[in-house]
């Protein structure tokens, strides 16, 4: 017969215990301890710390820093220890006998787990030699970062994973699949809706890819063609990536006034979470333009009450009240994009319809804030970036949406840095425990080096808005959760080594408009999977990072 513990009543003693009551107490201790230490980490901690002999000297030790653990809990002053890819050891390395091979003196410094961004557009970058080290992350605190966002990533997620493993990458990196990417494929650049042998082609897509390691569905429901799609189509996709474990993450269909409205947008979001089964996270949430300003607290209490009712919903922020987008998205209602560019130069061309085109135009340019709002940051014509429309307007001698056609006919577009966000939503937004902090780095636009940065010397130390462990979980522990990556996001033994070590004093963002591309300072030591990539400040070579792939639990070792 089996000897087996139980905490039912009527338990009798295992016969092979019965003769030592001592032996008895030690095996119920050790099972107890091992449940707590499994409680508290998502690891196999037992065994790893088994592993760990503290009499060995550890590969580094990181001393007397002022420790933000990224569990929201106070600060506290403690030491922690690296070995291979992994924190061993959190506490008072004197009083345990710690000793390492290099040791880091923190003192002054916070040491936090590092920053985990759930919203980027690095997908180009870790994908090209020239950017794969991912510095601009890297100097932010930056040691994991989502891609794929707002519908547009890769049909082939396990080719490009494969990619970074071989040629290395600065930080670890998640991609999800991108909804837009899909349709696009089956259906094209046209407002169609799709068949039944249609939407099962698009389901089989996600379906691959999150079997090849997607953590999750991307869309961008604002973007064409992904905004002709209906919300049954949508939820039929989350629901195969549900069915895998993974998270539904949304550029809504809007975040102002136009269309259904950021509210109406909002409840879109949280039908899909409902109806798909499946976590829902709406990406940069904000209030945009002057007639939705002011609308962060009912939007708030949409999110509140849908995880009131058992919908996990959260949402990410960047601390700017400019948003990033093109000239193009920004002013072109989706009508005027069916079937793609080329039929949208007819349009604009048809003196039937233009008419109709700049009326719409210009309700969207005056909901944006007016032509003194938008800001070229990128275009192939050079002299056009720093100004604003208007200013580009008047040297054209044209009407500002005249001058806007011109650009997007003519110059093939550009990326504009929006100023439509009012400084109290954004406030607001940022005090709330659901939201993360994301960059949705974009070329031009000064959030894709100076995030983080800005939130912690701004909010935290400059305002005091937040609080510094409040900050940093939201920046870290909340987003590996939410997003379910498993082992990162806190100082924790046993969990992977990305630590950062900062100097709260000098820690800022240092990109503006005109100058976007500065990297954040402050930043003394940022370490990936146990490497230094950060030292001193500056950028050591390290390609410490990894692919982290849904399917295999977190990681794909090289």
């Amino acid at each position: 017969m089996t000897n087996k513990l139980s905490i039912q009543s009527g338990y009798r003693r295992p016969q092979a215990f019965c003769g030592s009551r001592l032996l008895f107490s030690l095996a119920c201790l050790l099972v107890l301890l091992t449940w707590s230490v499994a409680t508290l980490s998502d690891a196999s901690p037992v065994l790893f710390l088994a592993q760990f002999d503290r009499d060995q000297k550890l590969d580094l030790l990181i001393r007397h820093g002022t420790l933000v653990d990224g569990s929201g809990k106070k600060t506290r002053i403690a030491d922690v220890g690296i070995t291979g890819d992994r924190i061993v050891f959190v506490g008072n390395a004197i009083k345990a006998h710690i000793t390492a091979t290099r040791t880091i003196d923190a003192t002054g410094l916070v040491v936090a787990p590092g920053f985990i961004d759930p919203h980027t557009h690095t997908l180009g970058d870790l994908t090209s030699d020239q950017t794969k080290s991912n510095q601009a992350y890297l100097m932010q605190g930056v040691t994991t970062v989502i891609t794929g966002n707002d519908g547009g990533s890769v049909l082939n997620i396990g080719d490009t994973l494969r990619k970074w493993d071989a040629q290395g990458i600065g930080t670890n990196a998640i991609l999800l699949a991108g909804f837009g990417t899909i349709r696009g494929k089956v259906l094209g650049p046209t407002d169609a809706q799709p068949n039944a042998a249609q939407l099962e082609e698009m389901k089989q897509y996600v379906a691959r890819a999150m079997d090849e390691g997607a953590f999750g569905l991307s869309t961008g429901l604002y973007y064409a063609p992904q905004s002709y799609a209906k919300t049954e189509e949508v939820i039929e996709l989350a629901k195969v990536a549900a069915a895998r474990g993974g998270i539904y993450d949304t550029h809504m269909r809007s975040e102002g006034t136009a269309g259904i409205g950021l509210l109406g947008s909002i409840k879109e979001t949280i039908q899909i979470g409902r109806e798909a089964k499946i976590p829902v996270h709406v990406s940069h949430i904000k209030a945009l333009g002057p007639d939705s300003w002011n609308q962060s607290k009912q939007a708030i209490d949409l999110i509140k009450k849908a995880n009131s009712e058992g919908i996990n919903a959260s949402a990410c922020q960047y601390p700017y009240t400019a948003s990033g987008t093109s000239l193009q998205a920004s002013l072109i209602p989706r009508w005027a994009e069916v079937g793609g560019r080329a039929e949208l130069l007819k349009r604009i061309d048809d003196p039937q319809v233009r008419p109709k085109l700049i009326a719409e135009m210009t309700e969207n340019l005056r909901g944006r804030g007016g032509a003194e709002s938008l800001l070229i940051v990128d275009a192939l014509d050079r002299t056009l970036v720093g100004k604003r429309l208007n200013q580009i307007a008047q040297e054209m001698n044209k009407t500002a949406v005249e001058a806007a056609l011109d650009v997007i006919k003519n110059v093939g577009g550009a990326g504009v840095a929006s100023f439509n966000m009012n400084e109290k939503d954004i406030r607001r937004f940022m005090k709330e425990k659901f939201v993360m902090t994301c960059s949705d780095g974009s070329t031009g636009h000064p959030r894709k080096y100076g995030t983080f940065p800005k939130k912690l010397h701004e909010y935290v130390f400059e305002t005091k808005l937040i609080s510094l462990p409040f900050a940093v979980r939201n920046s870290s522990a909340l987003t590996a959760e939410w997003f379910r990556i498993p082992e990162r996001g806190l100082i924790r033994e046993g969990y992977f080594a990305d630590v950062i070590v900062f100097d709260p004093k000098t820690v800022s963002d240092r990109s503006t408009y005109e100058q976007p591309e500065l990297p954040a300072a402050g930043m003394k030591f940022v370490i990936v999977n146990g490497k230094i990539a950060v030292e001193d400040g500056k950028y050591t070579g390290a390609l410490a990072g990894r692919a982290l792939r849904k399917s295999s639990g977190a990681v794909a070792r090289p």
